[in-house]
């Protein structure tokens, strides 16, 4: 399965899940691209001490799972992305809505 999910909030419970549940999926043999819009390209800077949104996020590009991020939504808030928000653009979130066969938002 090709699985979308679109994350546009920093709630560090729920960002986490939704990890949890990319890692899981690319476990299974799914290929999981992630879109980062919104709040969610503020997804490196999630620190919270019960929730390792940042060690989790690792594990899913470990497990080859891919992370895009929201141009327009960084330039806004000054920052030129990184590893886990590489700078995309609408174009890489409608291929992920056209190609996946679920997409998923938190």
């Amino acid at each position: 399965m090709k699985l979308g999910i679109v994350i546009t909030q920093i709630n560090p419970e729920s960002v986490f899940n939704a990890l949890r549940l990319a890692l899981y999926s690319l476990q299974q043999g799914d290929e999981v691209r992630i879109f980062l819009s919104g709040q969610g390209v503020e997804i490196d800077r999630i620190a919270d001490p019960k929730f390792d949104v940042k060690g989790q996020a690792r594990k899913v590009l470990n497990a080859g799972g891919r992370f895009l991020a929201c141009g327009t939504c960084l330039k806004l808030r000054q920052s030129e992305g990184s590893e886990i928000c590489p700078l995309s653009t609408l174009k890489d979130l409608h291929e992920i809505v056209r190609d996946s066969d679920k997409v998923l938002t938190f």
